[in-house]
């Protein structure tokens, strides 16, 4: 069996895999026994690159040019060679022959395999079948590949394999390249429509020694000089609003969070989170900038406001349906929390719907709704869809409805029947805030590890005075599924939490 036949379709054993990788071992040391180590090389001068070269032909045309890459296919017919090598935009073919490179190059060339990388010198052409090529005049080895490549034999289809050897899937799989390509041009524009509006990017801890800003259960770790127990960051939300207190008008930050929660399609220990807060605004300012920024980002992307996700047709143009929490229930059941006036009530109607209240902390008309909403409505809201006016016990940080106290200046931003979006106008009452805190300790205190810790120097910077702010937090990695057409978020992450293998 040839390695070098790129037709071959056999799934290696592990005994098949050891044999391959003997035999280019044994070319690496033959290499290196002539003085040809290609780990010797430092650097390469590349002057183009593969798609540049196709997307202006005309331009390159005769034109003598030098470019790098891996070896992805080889076809060896006596005394002239094709080969295709990919390099960081794409592929492109090279015409290699004994009469351009010498006896002895053409020899070594030969032998190189798939998976190696090399530079190549010559000029751009076409060959018969109208394939733009390089005639090359001069190759050279740069990096021995010891390992073949998967998808020489059966592809890289398995899925826990491709999520574990990300550096052998962007290779072999072109599109999942691409999605990563977006993801940077999606930050990028997010950045950009930040910085014209004169949000400052700023960047906060991620250990911090309580855990606070969301309902979620934190990663522990210890710091030894201090001996101390201190918690990776579950949100960024409350040293940014301290950086309102101290006087930035409008701030934000693009980063890491970490939730020691389940894994699932949406969800993963580590993630990717905008937050963005503003003085002198309130919670329907958020919900334009939110429009604006899956509107922007979609048409830098996509070149269109209308996208096809997971077969669901949505457009994410401005003008997105806005309708409170209490009254989507209403449309969907037919149910009006607003005629249920105690928590006995609420608790008897989610009984009677067979709606389980996971503990005694819940039983409230506050929880119930918000039970009520993630079973009958969220599902049905495939257009864009603001979900305003939270209960408040489900909101410690949001402000109270100046029209129902029992509700909050709070939105979630709802696209194919998941959530993209949190936003509150925020609270800035330091009494009010210090007794929901209360609140959340007792309910950790309860048993509820995912409820939030007391934040004594938040409190403090609230005496200080938070004037009236608008903030807003959106899950980077779903807005990149939702433009990339991704399934799950282990599709957007470079490098996705996997369960060791042993």
């Amino acid at each position: 069996m040839s390695e070098n036949n790129e037709n071959e379709e056999v799934v290696l054993d592990e005994q098949e895999m050891n044999r391959l990788m003997q035999v280019r071992l044994d070319k690496l040391k033959e290499l290196q026994a002539e003085g040809k180590d290609p780990f010797e090389i430092t650097k390469y001068d590349r002057t183009e690159f593969s798609q540049d070269i196709k997307d202006n032909y005309e331009s390159y045309e005769g034109k003598d040019v030098s470019v790098a890459g891996r070896i992805m296919a080889k076809r060896i017919m006596g005394k002239a060679s094709f080969c295709t090598i990919q390099d960081s935009k794409g592929r492109i073919q090279s015409y290699v022959s004994i009469n351009d490179l010498g006896e002895e190059a053409y020899k070594a060339f030969k032998t190189w395999d798939i998976g190696d990388i090399i530079g190549l010198k010559g000029f751009v052409f076409k060959t018969r079948t109208e394939e733009i090529s390089i005639h090359a005049k001069e190759v050279v080895l740069l990096s021995k590949s010891l390992r073949p490549l998967p998808e020489k034999f059966h592809g890289l289809k398995d899925t826990d394999l491709r999520y574990r050897q990300r550096y052998t899937d962007l290779i072999v799989n072109p599109e999942v390249k691409q999605t990563f390509l977006n993801r940077s041009k999606i930050i990028s524009t997010i950045r950009k429509i930040l910085d014209e509006k004169g949000y400052l990017e700023v960047e906060t801890p991620i250990l911090n020694t309580i855990s606070g800003g969301a309902t979620a259960r934190p990663f522990i770790t210890h710091h030894n000089s201090l001996n101390i127990e201190m918690y990776l960051r579950i949100a960024l939300e409350l040293n940014l609003k301290r950086l309102i207190v101290g006087g930035f008008d409008r701030v934000y930050e693009m980063g890491r969070v970490f939730r020691n929660e389940g894994m699932d399609i949406r969800h993963n220990p580590e993630f990717t989170m905008l937050e963005l807060y503003a003085a002198f605004q309130d919670y329907h300012d958020m919900m334009d900038i939110t429009e604006e920024i899956f509107s922007r980002t979609a048409m830098e992307v996509l070149g269109t406001t209308k996208i096809t996700y997971q077969g669901m047709e949505i457009d994410l143009k401005p003008g997105w349906k806005r309708i409170s929490m209490i009254d989507s229930i209403k449309e969907v059941t037919g149910i009006d929390f607003n005629e249920i006036n105690s928590d006995e009530e609420a608790v008897k109607l989610a009984k009677e719907r067979n709606l389980e209240i996971p503990d005694k902390t819940k039983e409230t008309i506050g929880d119930v709704i918000s039970l009520f909403f993630d079973e009958y409505v969220e599902k049905t809201l495939i257009q864009p869809t603001f979900i305003y006016d939270y209960p408040v016990e489900i909101s410690p940080l949001a402000k109270k409805s100046p029209k129902d106290k029992r509700l909050t200046e709070r939105f979630e931003a709802f696209i194919g029947g998941r959530e993209y979006g949190n936003a509150f106008s925020e609270l800035n009452d330091s009494i009010d805030q210090y007794e929901r805190f209360k609140k959340q300790v007792e309910a950790r205190e309860a048993g509820d590890e995912e409820a939030g810790m007391m934040d004594e120097d938040y409190i403090q910077a609230l005496e200080i005075g938070l004037p009236p702010t608008g903030g807003l937090g959106i899950g980077i990695d779903r807005l990149v599924m939702l433009l990339t057409d991704s399934a799950s978020i282990r599709d957007v992450l470079l490098f996705p939490t996997m369960k060791p293998l042993s």
